[in-house]
């Protein structure tokens, strides 16, 4: 499991050193198999948090923009190639001296200032690839809104990101909340809780659709809720490079916020795309003889009578516990969607999951173990995000079978 440092301190505080920290948390907690320190390299004097005042064409290049940034002393001008940046971004910027990965070679190399197409450059705004964050060179890394102009990036946006291994016994430890508050008995802080609020149309879930649970011993509570209006698009910076760090990769923002619940309190979930389930019903069942599903990964799985399947109306929609059907996925022309938070039995999971050869994020964990009563307190965590980052309106209520 990654476990990145900053992430962990919404829910506990955290002083000690990454070597001292390991050790009390091996000691107590889980196994710390090692550690990497982001920003390491980052001069705090020479990489610093800038603000993008202004985009003007180069007198000398079409394809070349002039930047106008502030760091906090006056305004600089930058010559920048990237497409993406505009007026009102908060960038890492970089001046002279600064030790950064060469877009072009990736190796690391000391940035040396000189005019570009006969304008003189202050520095250089700076990609993800520059930065050793990743291998995106398409544009420049856009930092959170909420970084304060001039200050250290490494202060910004640096971070120590543990690989921690977690017991086969504990499904707990698979989520940053619940391995906050291991830290939070054994360092004696105070465990704060992730804002869960939201508010709610006058129209209830129940009014959009039903479930019944067709196989009680496998699915042991099927929790669903609704969202309308919709706006799928990239989530914001600060959610996409919290995923990053925990491992995962940045999709859109309905299922970022899915994967971001799962990895904060241990449960995973599922979006579909409401108008996609036929019949306005969902059932937990058996697969039926001769049925089958083309999975996310656009493999068509030949089912199990043995296996339990999320179905709509007509039939399968999604493997359950494991990885959803390309049938109802969520899609750019997604207004509504039906969010699903459930609770399987392990076995059925596992044994599913080996017959399939297909194993998940979300079968890892339910295969550990997860208690019911954890789908709803996901479920509202997940409805205060998709609200603040996807403009969406929840239903009231739960449907809870």
């Amino acid at each position: 499991m990654k476990l990145p440092l900053s992430w962990l301190r919404d829910y506990v505080d955290v002083d000690l050193p990454p070597a001292e920290f390991a050790t009390r948390v091996t000691d107590a907690i889980a196994e710390v198999e090692g550690w990497e320190v982001i920003g390491e390299q980052w001069d705090p004097e020479l990489v610093r948090v800038a603000e993008v005042l202004a985009v003007d064409p180069h007198p000398n290049a079409d394809r070349l923009v002039l930047a106008t940034v502030n760091v906090g002393d006056g305004p600089k001008t930058v010559v920048c190639g990237a497409p993406n940046v505009a007026a009102g971004q908060k960038v890492a910027f970089a001046t002279e001296g600064a030790m950064l990965i060469d877009g072009h070679s990736g190796k690391l190399s000391k940035l040396k200032l000189r005019a570009i197409r006969g304008v003189d450059s202050a520095g250089m705004v700076l990609s993800e690839k520059e930065l050793g964050l990743s291998d995106d060179h398409e544009g420049i890394l856009e930092l959170p809104g909420d970084c304060a102009v001039g200050a250290p990036l490494v202060d910004a946006i640096g971070d120590v990101v543990f690989d921690v291994s977690t017991w086969a016994n504990r499904a707990d430890l698979l989520g940053i909340l619940g391995f906050a508050r291991e830290v939070a008995a054994v360092t004696g802080q105070p465990l704060r809780e992730p804002d869960r609020s939201y508010s709610e149309s006058e129209r209830s879930a129940g009014d959009f659709v039903s479930v019944t649970i067709e196989a009680p011993d496998l699915c042991r509570r099927f929790t669903a809720s609704i969202i309308e209006g919709i706006e799928l698009g990239p989530s914001p910076p600060w959610m996409q490079q919290r995923l990053i760090r925990a491992g995962m990769r940045p999709i859109n923002n309905v299922v970022d916020v899915t994967n971001y619940v799962m990895l904060e309190t241990g449960q995973p979930l599922h979006a579909f795309d409401y108008d996609l389930v036929r019949g306005a019903e969902i059932r937990p069942r058996r697969a039926r003889p001769g049925e089958t599903l083309t999975t996310l990964d656009d493999i068509e799985r030949d089912l199990d009578p043995d296996m339990l399947m999320i179905c709509d109306g007509e039939g399968p929609v999604a493997v359950a516990g494991i990885m959803g059907g390309g049938n109802s996925e969520v899609s750019e022309s997604t207004k509504t969607v039906l969010l699903e938070v459930a609770n399987f039995h392990p076995g059925s999971i596992r044994r599913t999951s080996t017959q399939l050869k297909l194993r998940s994020e979300a079968s890892l964990r339910f295969e550990k173990g997860i208690g019911p009563d954890l789908a709803s307190y996901a479920q509202d965590r997940a409805l205060h995000l998709l609200e603040q980052v996807a403009g969406g309106r929840p239903a009231a209520g739960l449907v809870d079978a």
